[in-house]
């Protein structure tokens, strides 16, 4: 019985420990993200990923900072290596965590990314996958704000590239800020963004 103890408690404290590990690599890597080394933050990511093969939040975070970095770049062998490289990450995310509005917001901004850089050559294959994407997370979660606010935002930049009124997405827009007001992430460690970027375009779009 006393062996047995011992090796209850010895398991115990392994667990608190990993535990541990984790939290102090995840902040560290966010605090690398805030201090603009992105690539150290996205490389502490994936080592975090690799010794936390049950959690999908480092893998997520690597592939959010790889398709962010793409938005604005210019260089076809960069911004391929950089999405191909977040395509991977998004595929261990969702091995994971299948059915998750979190994930499909990113694999729904990672093929913008490929739009952004190159419309004509990507928007009619991509177009109608992103719509898609924004679609099947709303039917997972509707009032996740960050599935509310970038279908509104995809909707918005369709609307404007065809010529066509963007107001109607104004009030899904406004609808998401509400969520993001009284939203609340599961951990700390929860994706919690989107906030101030729907404020930002609101502002700049939808005020009189």
């Amino acid at each position: 019985m006393q062996k047995l103890i011992i090796i209850l408690v010895l398991f115990a404290t392994s667990l608190v420990n990993a535990q541990g590990n984790y939290e102090q690599g995840m902040q560290k890597a966010f605090e690398l993200w805030g201090s603009n080394k992105i690539v150290e933050a996205s490389n502490l990511f994936e080592r975090i990923a690799a010794a936390e093969p049950d959690n999908w939040l480092p893998s997520y975070y690597a592939a959010q900072i790889n398709i962010l970095k793409s938005f604005g770049e210019t260089n076809e062998e960069t911004i391929t290596a950089n999405l191909n490289k977040a395509q991977d990450l998004i595929n261990d995310a969702t091995a994971i965590s299948k059915n998750n509005s979190e994930i499909l917001v990113l694999q729904a901004l990672l093929d913008t990314a490929w739009v952004a850089y190159d419309g004509a050559t990507y928007g009619p294959t991509l177009a109608g996958k992103v719509a898609s994407t924004y679609a099947r997370a709303e039917q997972i979660d509707p009032t996740n704000p960050r599935v509310v606010f970038g279908k509104a935002e995809w909707g918005m930049g369709s609307a404007r590239y065809f010529g066509q009124d963007i107001k109607p997405f104004c009030k899904d827009i406004e609808r998401s800020i509400e969520l993001f007001a009284n939203f609340k992430p599961e951990t700390s460690f929860h994706p919690n963004w989107g906030k101030e970027r729907a404020e930002q375009v609101f502002a700049e779009t939808c005020k009189e």
